[in-house]
């Protein structure tokens, strides 16, 4: 339809339809099943985008359990203790509250987080996003004014975005898929505190990714060796043949926040100065 000056009527009907609306604005178009291919893509380039626009070229990861205590949880918990959480288990879950938090202190103090070499950083603390221990090492790296990472998961529960994360850095994601590359992409290191499935997930994925040659070498490193011992016979797999003996080096153990800095080092982590120079160790 047109007007009196022979222009096109931008009311007219054939511009109600959402034929109309331009793909890039049409998101009941974009949220088609059809368009899975692009919102993938979507989510890869603008994680990657703004990590580049803010010149983060390498992490360090840092998985754990989301539901472990934090020490603002811990005055309600000494009021009014759930059933079965032993004085033993709160002590044990913020001692590794604890233990994330000054590591992720550590890591961005030595690693290169503040020191951008030809305008890139490096080894910057980058979690899951959520609470518990992703929360401890954001925060860790938070108190000492570093930049951090956040890479969120939508979930029907626990999953949020922990205050600690700087805001610019603070994705989202729907695809765990996606999470999981962005997440292993730019790894320097891994540093792995307990957790449940999806730490063991992403312990297995990295791991896997590293045995096998589909990812450059990084050092991992397990924090408290108890717990990791106890819940997983690494050794079993090897005897049984499940695993090479030497896939056993794939990783260390740590038990304090200095360990997980010094496993790192030792294994090839390198720690970027201030005056564009590496140096080697705490």
């Amino acid at each position: 339809m047109t007007d009196s000056g022979g222009n096109i009527d931008p009311n007219a009907t054939e511009f109600e339809s959402r034929s109309s609306i331009l793909p890039v604005l049409d998101t009941e178009f974009l949220l088609r099943p059809e368009m899975r291919p692009l919102r993938f893509a979507l989510e890869y380039s603008k994680a990657d985008v703004l990590l580049r626009d803010w010149g983060i070229r390498s992490t360090i990861i840092v998985f754990g359990s989301a539901r472990c205590l934090s020490p603002e949880m811990a005055p309600e918990l000494a009021q009014n203790p759930p059933a079965g959480m032993s004085p033993e288990r709160v002590a044990r879950q913020l001692g590794w509250y604890a233990a994330a938090r000054e590591f992720g202190a550590i890591a961005s103090r030595r690693g290169g987080a503040f020191s951008p070499r030809d305008r890139w950083r490096d080894n910057v603390i980058a979690t899951g996003g959520g609470p518990g221990l992703m929360e401890a090492a954001n925060r860790g790296a938070h108190d000492v004014g570093a930049p951090t990472i956040g890479f969120n998961i939508t979930l029907p529960h626990e999953q949020y975005p922990n205050r600690f994360i700087t805001p610019e850095l603070n994705f989202q994601f729907h695809y765990f898929g996606m999470r999981k590359m962005h997440l292993a992409m730019r790894a320097n290191a891994l540093v792995v505190f307990p957790g449940g499935f999806g730490t063991l997930d992403e312990l297995f994925e990295i791991i896997t990714l590293q045995q096998t040659g589909k990812a450059p070498p990084a050092p991992v490193v397990l924090f408290d060796r108890e717990y990791w011992q106890d819940l997983i016979n690494f050794e079993r797999l090897a005897t049984e043949g499940m695993i090479s003996p030497q896939d056993l080096d794939l990783f260390a153990f740590a038990d304090t926040a200095e360990d997980i800095w010094t496993a790192l080092t030792a294994r090839g982590l390198k720690a970027h100065t201030g005056n564009g120079g590496t140096t080697q160790g705490p």
